[in-house]
């Protein structure tokens, strides 16, 4: 069947695409006729959106590019006595930076332009020019200048001859003139960025680029010889880089968001009115927020260098497939106020809702009582669990620090664990607490430093832990690891005045740690660069915990509030875990007497949960309390008993899945048990050829909707391409 033309710019329907950007997939177009066009694609928008298309269509994963003016005219306001539906104010064509010319083996050039190019906006180089046939054409409609016309001649990123000739999808990788110009993708170019951040040795990275580019191209002295030339210009244009824009730290903050628009998803500068409030995500953390973070975790780990930092630091965190904490979001700000808190995880939400409107979450984990937790339920709409690996960890540096003696540190730290674990009891954790000074009053130094800093925020920190479930011990531990890591990348420059200034963390987060935490996942998923990989993988004391093998923690009946840990590298050697059990329990270990939860305490808490002479954990009674809550409903509030009921139901049946899962040879025996359910409607396919719709009695024909599944349109990131 003939597709439709239309012959009038007024029966075109104008689109506005959602999001900052956009492109052709996201746009229905139209054939469009007239004495100037034959059966052209075209598709109207609003002028203001210009920017965002053209800014959308340079993003194509499968073809990323920019374009240039090819040609431009412009007429005035009124110049026109009689004038066409289509006629123009601004009539411009762009072109794909890959082309018009090729300069390629065997590729022709332009003789002359009647335009002066814009150099600026051109390729990285003019080898790289293909012999691109992809361009379009806007005007700006002289009888509506509010709206944009776009004509579309070449959507493929194609050559004369038909071939893709650049991106990802080229089967020469960088089109005519392989030989010369080697390509050199974005997964190339960041792997090598994060080996020169990491300290590799040059020669090391050179060799890792090498093979890296002949997956696209066969090597030989020239590729190498620019390899060379690319890894070294690379190296030095780190080296030579500063976070120093401008001697001005705000405007220098205000020129590096210019700069990098796609990786902040908020923006609020300081004002008498308004707090400052920089919100940063990378495309790779959009990615791996994404990925790890739907039907998962998401973790706040918050006040980062309050007392150092000129902002303070927040940052989300999903965990991957081997439990560990990745960066999604970084966001600079002192405001923890309920509106400034909304203002950002909306914007944030917004972002991932745009690519995949699906995406949610299945709990949030924060670290900080003073955290809104109003803006958390209405953004991502989950459950809010608290973790407690802050105040363990704080309580336990400040005691080592303030207390000399081995035993009195021991005992102050388990009896601060003991008023914890007696929230839910008929217990006062405050009575508990004053007993605690009566009993270590000669321990003046950290009584007086817990009363300043503790006591007057403490009844805070004790109905957050009675009102929210609590993280496990794992999440602390993968949370903890993060911390570390983010404090040594922090507070490692020789420059301590940089500290008081934003563009030197937003430097230090968007290049040290991004490469870091890319490289680990990267060596991790993929399997190369096994030290970085082994490194990883042991960069959490759970990971290592779970190293360590049964036999080596020996249990004693004759001393139940001690344990003994064979060390793995010297047999010889024994590590005493205090208060076993407990998340406040205490090694002798050096890791450990650094405030970090070490790998004996969780290994031997591992061990203690299957045991029945060792109280539950507090993620586990926190638990209880849950469902205890939603049983004990009164009797004659039947639906709130009956909504109860169904909560804890569905959780017993999740509960029950994980086990079986965990427990199972395989995931087919489980899935065999599940009842069938139905996905959306755009997800579902069928075998069937389409029938003729039936209307349902009384119903208006013209309301009736096609049932048949269309294919989408939409824009789908490219992840795996053949060489």
């Amino acid at each position: 069947m003939e597709e439709e033309v239309v012959q009038s710019v007024t029966d075109l329907p104008v689109q506005n695409p959602p999001g900052e950007e956009f492109s052709a997939a996201d746009l229905t177009w139209v054939k469009y006729a007239s004495s100037e066009h034959h059966r052209e694609d075209v598709a109207l928008i609003p002028y203001e959106r210009m920017e965002a298309f053209i800014s959308g269509e340079s993003s194509n994963p499968e073809c990323p590019t920019r374009f240039h003016i090819e040609r431009s005219r412009k007429r005035e306001e009124g110049s026109l006595r009689e004038y066409r539906s289509d006629e123009f104010l601004l009539h411009r064509i762009y072109w794909c930076s890959f082309g018009p010319e090729n300069y390629g083996e065997g590729g022709t050039i332009l003789p002359s332009r009647k335009f002066r190019l814009n150099t600026r906006n051109r390729a990285a180089r003019p080898q790289s020019m293909r012999g691109c046939t992809c361009h379009f054409a806007i005007k700006r409609l002289y009888a509506r200048p509010s709206l944009l016309l776009i004509i579309y001649h070449e959507r493929r990123h194609v050559n004369k001859s038909g071939f893709i000739c650049h991106g990802p999808l080229d089967r020469d990788a960088i089109g005519p003139g392989a030989r010369r110009v080697p390509y050199i993708g974005s997964e190339i170019q960041q792997q090598t960025m994060s080996l020169i951040y990491l300290g590799i040795p040059e020669e090391n990275i050179l060799q890792t680029h090498i093979e890296g580019i002949q997956r696209y191209c066969s090597s030989d002295a020239k590729v190498d010889s620019i390899a060379s030339q690319y890894v070294q210009k690379l190296g030095m244009i780190i080296k030579r880089s500063t976070h120093e824009l401008d001697l001005d730290d705000q405007a220098s903050i205000r020129m590096w968001v210019d700069r990098n628009k796609k990786s902040v998803f908020f923006y609020q500068d300081s004002t008498d009115t308004d707090a400052f409030i920089l919100g940063i995500q990378t495309e790779w953390q959009c990615q791996q927020m994404m990925r790890f973070g739907h039907q998962s975790l998401l973790a706040s780990h918050s006040s980062f260098g309050v007392s150092k930092l000129k902002y303070p630091l927040h940052t989300l965190l999903v965990f991957d497939s081997m439990q560990h904490a990745l960066p999604v979001a970084w966001i600079i700000t002192r405001s923890i106020t309920k509106k400034d808190t909304l203002k950002w995880m909306r914007a944030l939400a917004d972002r991932i809702h745009s690519i995949d409107s699906t995406w949610r979450i299945s709990g949030f984990i924060i670290d900080d009582p003073a955290s809104e937790i109003d803006p958390i339920r209405d953004v991502f709409g989950s459950p809010v669990l608290f973790s407690l690996w802050h105040i363990r960890r704080t309580w336990l540096k400040n005691i080592i620090k303030k207390c000399s003696n081995i035993e009195i540190r021991r005992e102050i730290f388990i009896q601060l664990g003991k008023i914890v674990y007696s929230i839910w009891s008929e217990k006062n954790p405050m009575d508990a607490l004053e007993q605690l000074f009566q009993d270590f009053v000669d321990q003046t130094a950290f009584v007086k430093y817990f009363k300043s800093f503790w006591v007057p925020k403490l009844e805070m920190w004790i109905d957050s832990v009675r009102n929210l479930p609590l993280a496990s011990q794992e999440s602390c531990g993968a949370i903890e690891g993060y911390h570390l890591k983010l404090k040594v990348k922090a507070y490692d420059d020789v420059q301590l005045d940089a500290l008081q200034r934003v563009d030197w963390l937003v430097h230090k987060l968007t290049t040290e740690l991004h490469s870091s935490y890319w490289i680990n996942l990267f060596a991790d998923e993929s399997g190369s660069f096994p030290e970085v990989k082994a490194e990883y993988i042991a960069s959490t004391s759970w990971q290592r915990a779970l190293q360590i093998p049964d036999e080596a923690v020996l249990f004693d009946n004759k001393e139940p509030h001690s344990v003994k840990v064979v060390s793995q590298n010297d047999a010889s050697q024994m590590w005493t875990v205090w208060n076993p059990g407990s998340e406040f329990s205490l090694c002798d270990c050096s890791w450990s007497l650094q405030g970090n939860l070490c790998k004996h305490i969780l290994k031997v808490n591992m061990m203690c949960g299957a045991r029945k002479d060792f109280q539950p954990s507090l993620s586990l009674q926190s638990f209880q309390r849950v469902l205890l809550d939603l049983w004990q409903k009164p009797l004659d509030d039947s639906f709130s008993l009956d909504l109860s009921v169904a909560w804890v139901m569905q959780m017993q049946e999740r509960i029950q899945h994980v086990a079986e899962l965990a427990t199972s040879d395989g995931i087919a025996q489980v899935a065999k048990k599940l009842p069938i359910q139905w996905t959306r409607r755009t997800g579902r396919r069928t075998a069937t050829k389409r029938t003729s719709p039936v209307l349902l009695p009384h119903s208006n024909s013209s309301l009736q909707k096609d049932l048949t599944p269309k294919k989408s349109t939409k824009r789908k990131r490219l992840s795996t391409f053949s060489s």
